[in-house]
């Protein structure tokens, strides 16, 4: 049975250039082909096998973490990779460790908060590894409200030196990745406090760990916070608790690029634009966003593979079941995820231009455009994040009863990503900030101040509160100036709506608070509206290959009817649609389905996921489900003796009845 395609039948009903459209998904020949190098680099190194991870103790799991972490360095040096290459190597290695942190965290911070001076120090030492970095801003007490961090900082000119402190049990440090065993180092987040004053929260280096003996040093406890939801999962990664007993540390460990501390102890802001830092978030939600894109077409590759293999009922005629993936109920819970999994893409490499775009006007002092980018990145992070970890869970469900099994791949990877709902801003509280920008920018409306970006389209306010889509039959959905329109229609009248609801408020606190429900309802309507339109936009360029462009149509109104349908409520009852049109919107949805059907399978193949990366029996490229469960199944540890341990003790004395005598 091995070698042989058993979904070569799916494949060849593919009405499109499959190579094509997998340099459409990667974003361009050579990001296609360097990812395609090096997931085949990583899934043919014996070191990297993913496949015995549920199986072990969280001591082992840990230990292998680190010895994967150690061999990908140890290959980047051989193989003399370049920074987007060792980037793609730490994603295919696929495995959470500290390494994420170092990297995506406290690199960046020192690139972004320190002085050049404060660069020079450290950035060599960290690009090298001869320092291990996290990012310690997370308490027990406090996440997202980081102004409330309690952590200090407190200035003492005698010696020129910090003296960082925890003062109560709340203000442990508490998640930080990397933290609990090996980082040697952190970027630690805390309230700077000169002569009684307090600044607010701000960064500092501080040393945690010997660098000969890697003991805490003194004045420091550190260890981790214990085990996480799922078995492997995030649970390779150590999440650490971190208390500060008047740590001294000295005065040019501050991060220093926005504001410092003089000698004499006078804090005082930088030339350098605070806004600067915002920089660095859009760049942070941007990433984010495009993983979600990668952790949900994963789910979606596992499930599409697997209905097209399964087959269940209906075999009165030929005595050949139907595939599951047949069936109109897995198309109406599958396909909309699809459809999210490219959405998602597009909507992040439009990010990557937003990033470049706002990066090029810090530098030229132009903060026009910060709030609107700020909240927009803040709303997609949210949108896609709660969109991807309900998704992948929605997969497993697919997956019918084998897809709880660890072997599926899919509990992993739900719980390795649910993290990301939490993780670099709550996403209901980042709901609230975009409902927040959105108020100000409709209240602005009546002085004339043109709204930008994403929120332009609320410049047209007055058309949109009564503006009637022309569809008149279910084709008519099938025109991008229409879908926009509805959508921009929809975000419009539930922001207004929550305008006029909060001005009946004397205190606008007070109303914030009351409507708050509504309000993320708001944000999350324009959320959607932003996705859905640079989906259109990315379908407006010219994109080669034979009937690519047709099947990214498909999935662009998929994503976009399915959410009509989902949020129905929101446009019929806001009038953007009327029953009959939303009815037409059903029909033409299910047509669709019956269009992107053969092309199924054909469209996952196109995310080029190497079996090592998808680490699925259900999701294996070739289709060999059940030879392949029935072998993993083996593997367990469980079933290394016959009669299990247990047995003598346990099992015996109770089926012969000899329980009394038997010390339990």
């Amino acid at each position: 049975m091995e070698g042989v395609d058993h979904l070569a039948h799916e494949r060849s009903k593919a009405q499109f250039d499959v190579d094509e459209l997998k340099i459409v998904w990667a974003g361009s020949r050579h990001e296609f082909e360097v990812s395609d190098r090096i997931a085949r680099l990583v899934a043919s190194d014996p070191v990297f096998r993913k496949d015995n991870r549920t199986m072990l103790a969280r001591k082992d799991l840990f230990k292998n973490t680190l010895r994967k972490a150690a061999h990908a360095w140890k290959r980047i040096i051989e193989l003399r990779l370049t920074e987007e290459e060792a980037k793609k190597l730490r994603f295919f290695v696929d495995e959470p460790a500290y390494t994420d942190l170092h990297w995506g965290m406290f690199v960046p911070a020192i690139q972004g908060q320190g002085t050049d001076e404060q660069q020079a120090k450290w950035l060599p030492l960290a690009y090298k590894m001869q320092i291990i970095g996290c990012y310690a801003q997370t308490e027990l007490g406090h996440g997202s409200n980081v102004q409330g961090l309690e952590t200090t900082a407190t200035f003492d000119p005698q010696a020129d030196e910090f003296i960082i402190n925890s003062p109560t049990l709340t203000s442990s440090k508490w998640w930080p990745g990397g933290l609990g065993k090996i980082s040697t180092h952190a970027v630690v987040y805390a309230r700077l406090i000169t002569d009684g004053q307090d600044h607010g929260v701000h960064g500092f280096i501080v040393q945690l760990r010997s660098l000969e003996d890697h003991l805490p040093l003194p004045g420091i406890t550190v260890g981790d916070i214990g085990m996480k939801f799922g078995s492997g999962a995030y649970n390779s990664m150590d999440n650490g608790v971190l208390r500060f007993d008047h740590v001294r540390i000295p005065r040019d460990q501050m991060l220093m690029r926005v504001s410092q501390v003089t000698r004499e102890g006078k804090y005082m802001q930088s030339n350098v634009p605070r806004q600067l830092v915002y920089g660095t978030m859009v760049f942070v939600r941007k990433a984010i966003v495009l993983d979600a894109s990668c952790a949900l077409s994963r789910a979606v590759c596992i499930a599409t593979r697997y209905s097209a293999v399964r087959r269940q009922f209906g075999s009165q005629k030929d005595g050949v079941e139907t595939q599951v993936i047949d069936y109109k109920t897995q198309q109406h819970r599958l396909f909309p995820l699809l459809a999210s999994a490219y959405a998602f893409r597009f909507v992040g490499e439009w990010l990557s231009w937003l990033y470049t775009d706002v990066t090029q006007r810090l530098q030229a002092k132009d903060f026009s455009t910060l709030p609107e980018a700020h909240a927009c990145t803040a709303g997609l992070k949210s949108l896609t994040t709660s969109a991807t970890a309900d998704g992948i869970e929605e997969c497993r469900k697919l997956c019918g009863g084998h897809g709880y099994l660890s072997s599926s791949g899919l509990p992993e990877l739900f719980a390795v990503y649910v993290p990301a709902c939490t993780y670099e801003g709550d996403n209901v509280v980042l709901l609230l900030q975009v409902a927040r920008f959105l108020m100000k920018t409709v209240s602005q409306l009546v002085s004339g101040k043109k709204p930008v970006g994403t929120t332009s389209y609320l410049g047209r306010v007055e058309h949109l509160m009564q503006s009637q889509p022309n569809v008149h039959k279910a084709e008519d959905w099938l025109q991008p100036s229409v879908m926009v329109e509805v959508f921009e229609a929809r975000a419009t009248r539930m922001s207004v709506a929550c305008a006029q609801n909060l001005r009946k408020f004397p205190n606008q606190e007070d109303g914030f608070a009351e409507l708050s429900a509504d309000l993320i309802e708001a944000a999350v309507a324009h959320c959607q509206l932003i996705v859905v339109s640079k989906f259109i936009e990315k379908l407006q360029q010219d994109i080669p290959g034979k009937g690519v462009k047709e099947q990214m149509q498909s999935l662009c109104y998929i994503y976009a009817l399915s959410l009509i349908h989902k949020h129905l409520g929101d446009f019929v009852a806001t009038g953007c649609i009327t029953p009959k049109q939303a009815s037409l919107a059903n029909e033409q949805l299910r047509s669709l389905y019956t269009k992107v059907r053969p092309n199924a399978v054909a469209l996952v193949d196109a995310f080029n996921y190497t079996d090592h990366y998808l680490s699925s029996v259900l999701g294996r490229y070739d289709g060999n489900v059940y030879q392949n469960l029935y072998d993993e199944a083996w593997k367990d540890p469980l079933n290394e003796s016959v009669v299990p341990d247990g047995y003598q003790e346990y099992v015996r004395p109770l089926l012969k009845q000899q329980l009394r005598n038997a010390r339990l």
